[in-house]
């Protein structure tokens, strides 16, 4: 080494998080990371989704500048469907594949084993529970996105709307994001009810269009109750925004 040189730092190793868990331990963990098997299933599932979508429902999506190419963030939208978690992370950047987490049900999609290896291996899903929901799974999340980083595909009305109608926004976003600079994307998918609503069965060949908005940021926010429902009624009224909705009258 010459002079003015610096030493090179030192090589750490760091075993996965999910290392040493049983099969449906790790299905179902927050700490879940992709190895090789599973970033193949990824590449494989969002080519033939990106056709699916193209052919079968003509995406449009406008605003796809809006759309971050390096984590963290947060996708947020309107939830209609189960199109809609395809429709937003379809688009994202091929490269952060193996880092972008859509947020699912756990009492739906992470009940059962086979169910949960589909929405693992293939969405690259995590679970959150909504009926019993432990603010350390939250906390959990919030840290992985800095510490990661990584990305989510959040829809925080909590469910699926049964009538087409969009409802409030939970405040469960606001415990992901308040009081960090991690930017959150508003977006409004159109046309996934018509598609795909929860009574159906089979989707329909409906066109869908996703409009992407500015990102926000919630760095004043305080990271407590009153912050959080701060963040989710901002972040609300901006997906309305984008889709047309009237504002919410408080």
């Amino acid at each position: 080494m010459t002079d003015g040189e610096r030493p090179m730092d030192e090589w750490k190793f760091q075993p996965a998080r999910d290392l040493g868990l049983p099969f449906s331990d790790r299905l179902k963990s927050l700490r879940r990371e992709s190895g090789l098997i599973g970033t193949l299933f990824h590449i494989l599932w969002w080519s033939l989704v990106r056709c699916y979508l193209r052919l079968y429902h003509r995406l449009k999506v406008e605003g796809r500048e809006n759309l971050p190419q390096e984590a963290p963030f947060i996708l947020v939208s309107n939830h209609s469907s189960h199109l809609d978690v395809l429709a937003l992370a379809a688009p994202c950047p091929a490269k952060l594949r193996d880092r972008l987490f859509p947020i699912a049900a756990g009492d739906t999609f992470f009940e059962k084993v086979p169910i949960a290896a589909f929405a693992a291996y293939a969405l690259n899903a995590l679970p959150l529970w909504r009926k019993h929901c432990d603010p350390k799974d939250l906390e959990e999340l919030r840290q992985r996105l800095s510490d990661e980083p990584c990305a989510y595909v959040l829809f925080p009305e909590g469910t699926r709307t049964r009538s087409g109608d969009m409802a409030r926004f939970k405040r469960g976003i606001g415990a992901l994001v308040a009081s960090t600079l991690v930017p959150v994307i508003p977006c409004f998918l159109q046309g996934a009810f018509e598609a795909f609503p929860a009574a159906a069965r089979f989707p329909r060949p409906r066109r869908l269009t996703l409009k992407v908005g500015p990102p926000l940021r919630f760095p004043a926010s305080a990271n407590d109750k009153d912050g959080w429902t701060e963040v989710a009624a901002r972040v609300e009224a901006e997906v309305r925004r984008l889709g047309g909705l009237p504002p919410v009258q408080s």
